[in-house]
């Protein structure tokens, strides 16, 4: 007899839709990462028709896709079982697995960046620990290889992105890290021969990022995120000219992102603010701002259209995403199968802290009485938040009677510069002390129980699950930590070498010139003071939290008799196949609902 699948498996299991892209040069042809058999693979999507063919086949899925601006090719990133290492492909629009090509003639490396023009020339960045960044421009040929070798355009042992080309191909905009901090990059333009035009320095104590050209052609204004003041803000720089004019919304909230809309006059704004993402329309010649799309929920993504609309990926808390119309709210894409069953919303939570105000948000189950067991679910990044956004984990905690918190601490983005940065005083430390004033908080006012609080977080979530099972070993009655920095000197070893570059930031150096800052940060020197289980997941092929260092922390704790169970998957940072997704998530479940019944 065939059971029905509990909701939490249904919406693991539903379709997934990631952001669309259209090709400059024919907007009724876009590539899209969608689920296809399971995982997630590329498409070809034609708007007018509703037609979606996938491009890829791969076993472990694919993630990273591109159109070029004529709407011709498909080009997507070929690595080995989810190690981010590999290669750019490409074949013809519409197409199915045939006529694949290998354009680029450069060895595999890190992807740093893939821009496309309309007169065949591509510009790749690509990092490997043995030369740091490499950026090239290559001529394209319409159907065959490279019809010429690459022009090495910019080179630097440390991080740099191809970030954008300007509508004629002639400029590109690269994102540098050569003042040592990765975490706050400056602007340079190259001409496609490789001479520098121009340079952006905020001095490396605020960041740039380079957002875009404009998209008309003989246009040579860039748009410009920048930290000159408490929050991020928008600049225009006519790189011609050497003028910079700065954008101001007048809205509440932090600047999170914005393009140009294909007039060259007007942009696209993603405004960051309280775990909300909404999108704004601002016309630079008037200086109005007009809100477009929901002003409920987040905004994930979004892209402006020559017609004046805009596509959005929307979702909230309680409703999964889907593309939408931001004219007509109309959906305009959704992926393949059954819909996600919904899930509750989001409540706000607001409490004084050691640094400040820390937002948080909290997910009730339904038909459960306070003082809930809690999922303290932190979140990764460090340099990203927790929004009103749809999450098969967050839900189906709530499905099996957990109430969720997750707490937007220092470090987080969205809540201006000094708050993301203030981590950087004691890494891991700081976020876990904003994550104890909250839980403390809601403790005090009989909402959480204090007796069934699991910590639980993936990537640097699952690093501070670890490092607070240790600093905090009173607190937390269990702990769910994916793919973490456990071992914090051996993860530096053997990550990739622009999370080197990160942790130098982070750190003020590396482990060999501040060894006691990344010992007081890393979870493997308070392995002795753990008393909670923990489950303890990890990729084989993860260049970001390498396998080597979690398996240290497990040695060293179960030599401390602690209780831990592993699960180790066949992939990298994170899977994009459905089964594996279900299996680690049914893992924890079972793990939480073994040391803590009922």
């Amino acid at each position: 007899m065939s059971w029905p699948r509990p909701p939490w498996e249904q919406r693991f299991r539903a379709g997934r839709v990631l952001f669309p892209r259209w090709a400059a040069a024919s907007p009724d042809r876009a590539v899209v990462v969608m689920t296809d058999d399971d995982r997630l693979q590329v498409h070809s999507w034609t708007p007018s028709t509703g037609v979606v063919v996938p491009a890829t086949a791969r076993r472990q899925g694919t993630s990273l896709g591109q159109i070029d601006p004529g709407g011709e090719w498909i080009w997507w990133f070929d690595d080995t079982d989810g190690n981010e290492f590999g290669i750019w492909r490409r074949q013809p629009f519409g197409s199915s697995g045939r006529h694949v090509e290998t354009p680029i003639d450069l060895p595999a490396a890190y992807p740093r960046g893939l821009l496309i023009n309309t007169d065949g020339t591509a510009v790749i960045g690509r990092a490997d620990v043995r030369y740091g960044t490499q950026i090239h421009s290559l001529p394209i040929g319409r159907s065959s290889a490279g019809t010429s070798g690459p022009t090495l355009i910019y080179a630097h042992p440390g991080w740099a992105y191809a970030r954008s080309l300007s509508r004629d191909g002639h400029l590109i905009a690269v994102e540098h890290s050569e003042h040592g901090d990765s975490r706050h990059p400056s602007i340079r333009v190259y001409r496609r021969d490789g001479r520098p035009v121009a340079d952006l320095d905020d001095g490396g104590e605020r960041g740039l990022w380079a957002l875009g050209f404009s998209p008309v052609l003989g246009d040579q204004r860039l748009l410009v995120r920048h930290e000159r003041g408490s929050s991020p803000r928008l600049l225009v720089w006519d790189v011609a000219q050497l003028i910079q004019r700065p954008v101001e919304l007048g809205v509440e909230g932090e600047i999170g992102d914005a393009s140009w809309y294909p007039d060259g006059r007007h942009l696209l704004v993603a405004v960051d603010h309280e775990a909300r993402t909404r999108m704004w329309r601002v016309d630079l010649y008037s200086g109005s701002v007009v809100a477009v799309g929901p002003r409920d929920g987040t905004v994930e993504d979004a892209v402006a259209r020559p017609d004046g609309d805009a596509w959005l990926l929307h979702s909230s808390a309680a409703q999964a995403p889907a593309v939408i119309s931001a004219r007509t709210g109309r959906i305009l894409l959704t992926a393949p199968g059954p819909d996600a069953p919904r899930s509750v919303p989001v409540t706000d939570v607001w409490v004084d802290g050691p640094g400040g105000r820390i937002h948080a948000l909290l997910r009730f189950p339904p038909g459960v009485s306070a003082p809930y067991p809690t999922i303290v679910k932190v979140h990764g990044g460090p340099t990203m938040h927790d929004s009103d956004v749809f999450s098969p984990q967050s839900a189906a905690w709530v499905d099996a009677g957990w109430a969720v918190l997750e707490v937007n601490y220092r470090g987080s983005t969205g809540y201006g510069v000094g708050w993301r940065d203030a981590l950087e005083e004691k890494v891991g430390l700081t976020e876990l002390a904003d994550v104890a004033a909250v839980h403390d908080h809601l403790i005090a006012a009989g909402t959480v129980d204090a007796d069934r609080s699991v910590l639980v977080g993936r990537s640097w979530g699952g690093y501070l699950t670890l490092l607070g099972l240790g600093t905090q070993p009173e607190r937390w009655a269990a702990g769910v930590a994916g793919v973490p920095v456990a071992d914090y000197v051996a993860a530096y070893e053997d990550e990739m070498g622009s999370l080197q570059e990160f942790d130098r930031a982070l750190f003020g150096g590396s482990p060999d010139e501040v060894p006691e800052r990344y010992r007081e940060s890393s979870p493997l020197t308070y392995v002795d003071a753990v008393r909670a289980p923990v489950l303890i997941s990890a990729g084989e092929n993860d260049p970001r939290c390498p396998y080597r260092q979690i398996l240290n922390y497990v040695e060293a704790l179960r030599a401390h008799g602690g209780t831990v169970e592993t699960h180790v998957y066949d992939a990298g940072h994170s899977s994009m196949v459905d089964d594996e997704r279900v299996t680690q998530m049914r893992l924890e479940l079972d793990f939480v609902r073994r040391h803590l019944p009922a």
